[in-house]
């Protein structure tokens, strides 16, 4: 018998790694392979520029699906948006397995009647720590919450009435959402982000966040990361 198929994870990549760091880091869709790599899950994958690039595909032809993290925001008035929000919501329709980070946990929330915002609170830096608020069988953490680092002002600040809260924060409340079609996976933190990418993001952000909250950011990132346990979540999300 043959070698049993790798599902097609189709990555929608709409941001880039900032210009001045990309000579130094792979880019974000790179950071994922990587990231299912080191976690040994097994996908075929096909990468779609959204931005500026062709038609987004019918969900019907897909497998499995990952929008990644972008600096623009929900709000932005940009062409490719509600393209991106349509594709959303025909997805969700036909139960597609869908996995949003950071910018995709805010588009996803935004297309299907949540609330994202830029937060009051500004910046997330660094390694944040997350509850554990539910434990879906895929989701089974041996601990009650999670340190995984992130880069954001947006927030999602009211989940969609089908969402399921699985991390929380008091900094970032509705940091990981399982929608109730269950096929809809969200988080707001990077579990693909390396330790020296999220120290040159910090960095990034001298001069747009205080130094107060640049220094905490630092001092965060000696919490011992807890990536590779939502990597493994989000694998057995896509493959179960």
């Amino acid at each position: 018998m043959g070698a049993t198929r790798a599902m097609k994870l189709t990555i929608l990549k709409t941001g880039e790694v900032p210009s001045v760091l990309a000579g130094r880091f792979p880019a974000y869709t790179d950071m994922f392979r990587a990231m299912f790599e080191r976690d040994g899950a097994r996908f075929d994958f096909e990468v779609i520029d959204v931005p500026g690039g062709p038609p987004l595909p019918d969900p019907a032809d897909l497998e499995a699906v990952l929008v990644t993290g972008s600096p623009a925001g929900v709000y932005d008035n940009l062409p490719w948006l509600d393209p991106v929000r349509d594709f959303v919501r025909k997805a969700y329709a036909r139960r597609l397995k869908l996995v949003g980070i950071c910018f995709g946990h805010q588009i996803i929330a935004d297309a299907l009647g949540g609330v994202v915002q830029k937060s009051e609170k500004g910046w997330g830096l660094g390694r944040h720590t997350y509850r554990i608020e539910a434990r879906p069988r895929f989701f089974d953490l041996p601990r009650a919450s999670v340190s995984i680092a992130c880069s954001h002002q947006d927030q999602v600040i009211a989940p969609p009435a089908e969402a399921r809260l699985l991390l929380s924060s008091d900094f970032t409340p509705n940091a990981g959402l399982l929608y109730g079609n269950g096929t809809t996976l969200t988080f707001q933190p990077h579990p693909e982000f390396e330790d020296s990418y999220t120290s040159a993001l910090i960095d990034l952000r001298h001069g747009q966040a205080p130094d107060t909250v640049l220094d905490a950011a630092h001092v965060s990132m000696a919490k011992p990361s807890d990536s590779p346990l939502l990597a493994r979540a989000i694998s057995r999300f896509l493959t179960i």
